[in-house]
This record gives structure tokens, sequence and C-alpha cells, in this order.
């Protein structure tokens, strides 16, 4: 299914006036009730819900942009809406600046993994400066939902294939980790895990043999995703790190590595 399909036009409002966080998640919860989708849940019981999930943290992550969102029982399909804020709201953002654009989730309580891959693909769409301005830009809420659907082009999947591979993506450079793990979250079908692992020299210079080289330092360690795609989407997992990192041959401290698989069974909880 493509993220533009999960969007409910029915929810959507352009050129909102919140002028505060507690008046914008208010509004969303107005939205989002008009969906038939929230037929079994009430307004307060969303607004509480999107109001617990921001206590953990604000789901501002840069550039204007935020994501509110929390799971809810009695939802039984993901609910997708839009609000822009034209002259910002104060949304206790990292980099300090004020959110204009606002995509929220009302999630089904038990699809915990869909909703991770859902909130990855969209971070992922929300990186397009210019998509974004769009929607800000958009002065009527058919304009809005035109943007978004120009924008998301991406499917999410939920059946998962027979024919996968192994993709280990080892990771020195901590400046990248975060968006090369981000980047490959959204791939659909993908299982992934991620372990902490200690370079080679950490343990070599234990040795006597190898005592100076200690003197350099202690290495950084080293972290690994460990993921099953698809098979066919493997060239599509090195395309994203590459996205981050550029050419992997001419890259040092990010390594991908790509196997395949006789037998693969079962799913990871992210």
């Amino acid at each position: 299914m493509k993220l533009s399909e999960l969007l409910r036009p029915e929810c959507v409002k352009a050129r909102s006036s919140a002028d505060d966080k507690a008046l914008a998640l208010c509004e969303i919860a107005a939205l989002a009730k008009k969906s038939p989708l929230c037929r079994n849940v009430s307004e307060e019981d969303i607004l509480e819900a999107l109001q617990d999930r921001e206590t953990l943290g604000s789901t501002a992550f840069g550039n204007g942009i935020a994501l509110p969102h929390c799971r809810i029982k009695g939802v039984h399909d993901f609910v997708v809406g839009l609000m822009t804020v034209p002259h910002g709201v104060d949304f206790e953002a990292a980099d300090g600046q004020k959110v204009r654009l606002l995509v929220f989730i009302i999630a089904p309580h038990q699809q915990s993994n869909a909703h991770i891959r859902l909130l990855s693909a969209l971070s992922q769409t929300l990186q397009n400066a210019e998509a974004v301005a769009q929607m800000i830009a958009a002065h009527t809420d058919k304009q809005l939902v035109k943007a978004f659907v120009l924008a998301t082009g991406k499917d999410i999947q939920t059946l998962e294939p027979a024919m996968r591979n192994l993709v280990q993506i080892f990771v020195q450079d901590e400046t990248v980790f975060k968006a090369i793990l981000e980047a490959v979250a959204s791939l659909d079908g993908i299982s992934l895990a991620v372990c902490d692992a200690d370079n080679g020299r950490n343990h070599l210079t234990q040795i006597p043999l190898y005592a100076e080289f200690a003197k350099n330092g202690v290495a950084s360690n080293c972290k690994v995703i460990i993921a099953t795609v698809e098979r066919q989407l493997s060239n599509e997992v090195i395309r994203r790190v590459e996205g981050v990192t550029g050419s992997l041959f001419e890259c040092t401290g990010v390594m991908v590595a790509v196997q395949e698989l006789t037998y693969a069974a079962g799913a990871l909880e992210m």
C-alpha cells in the first residue's frame, strides 16, 4: 500500500491558526476523530494518547516538521492526516525551529512493526525540502492533499517473501549511523536488529605483541545492523546506504556485506 493511500482526506487541515502545541494537538485529535476508522474511540482518548506520546519526547524532528503519533486500542487501521501552521508553532524541537507542517498517525495498538515502518517512510519522504515547502504553501485542504500525494510514492508491504538475503552493515562512523539506520528501516518487509561490537584493534592491543599500538588510543566501537530483506531489495539497501555515505568503494568507516539465504523464517520486532 502506498503512503498516499493511508492519508485520510477528511483528516486534513491547511493553514491552521493554532498558536501553541497544546492547541495544535487538540486540533489534530479533532481531525483524527473525523475518520470513520476512529468511530470506536473518543476525541478525548485520541488527545490523551497524543499527549502521552509527547511526554516521552517531542515528535518534532527538525526543519519545521513534526510527526505526532500514538497507538490506540479500538483503531483497526492506520489514520494518517495533515495540518499546516504557516506562522509556526513551538513544538519543542531540538533545532529550536517552529513547526509548520504536522503529519500525524493514529495507529492500531497491536501493529507496532508497521507503525515503525510508516514513521520511517514518512520521515524519509519529509526530507524532501521542496515537497515540504509545497505542502506548507498550500492554501486549501485539496492543495495540501495533492502536494502530499505527489511527494509520497513509497509502498508499505505486508507480505513476507520467501527468498531473502542477509545484509550486514558495519558502521564505525557514529556520525552517519542514525541516518543509515533510518534509511534502511523504512524498506518494505525488512527485519533488523542492531548489535554493538568492538573493533579488532581493541582486542589486539591487549596481546603483548601488539601492545605498542595501544599508545595510539582505543579505536572507536562498531555498530552492526543485521537485516533480512527480499532478495530483489538488496541493491536498494546499498543504494540507501550510499545515499548517506557516498560510494562505498571510496568510504572508510562503513561496510556492507550481502549474503543469500537458503532458509529464512519468522520476523523480528523492531
